[in-house]
């Protein structure tokens, strides 16, 4: 009866790893998730804050309420829109959820770049 426990006790003990192997999996589905989830995230992100960043007077936003307007002021940390004629509302830059048309370039661009185009 003795031998039987000693044997079942002998192989129990055999069929554990080492230390570094138990964490294997673990380390594996870290990797995993930082490139199907952080990394695209972070990305996102750093889109996000160059639009954000690159937002000037003239061009049409869309805020994360839904309300769309057109920039008519910018400082550092706030936007003026004008959502309907004459009703103009100030906004933190984080709230810009897309660009839906930049400002066009000035005239004196669009016609020199007509006169490139024609020689």
């Amino acid at each position: 009866m003795v031998d039987i426990a000693y044997a079942m006790g002998q192989s129990g003990a055999a069929g554990q790893g080492g230390g570094f192997s138990a964490f294997v999996p673990l380390i594996l589905m870290f990797v995993i998730f930082y490139f199907l989830l952080i990394r695209p995230q972070q990305k996102k992100q750093k889109l996000h804050r160059e639009m954000i960043n690159n937002v000037k007077k003239g061009d049409r936003i869309v805020t994360g309420g839904g309300i769309h307007g057109r920039v008519t002021g910018v400082s550092d940390t706030t936007l003026t829109v004008e959502i309907a004629e004459k009703v103009r509302v100030k906004l933190n830059r984080g709230n810009v959820s897309s660009v839906i048309q930049p400002s066009s370039p000035a005239p004196s661009e669009k016609s020199g770049k007509a006169r490139s185009e024609k020689k």
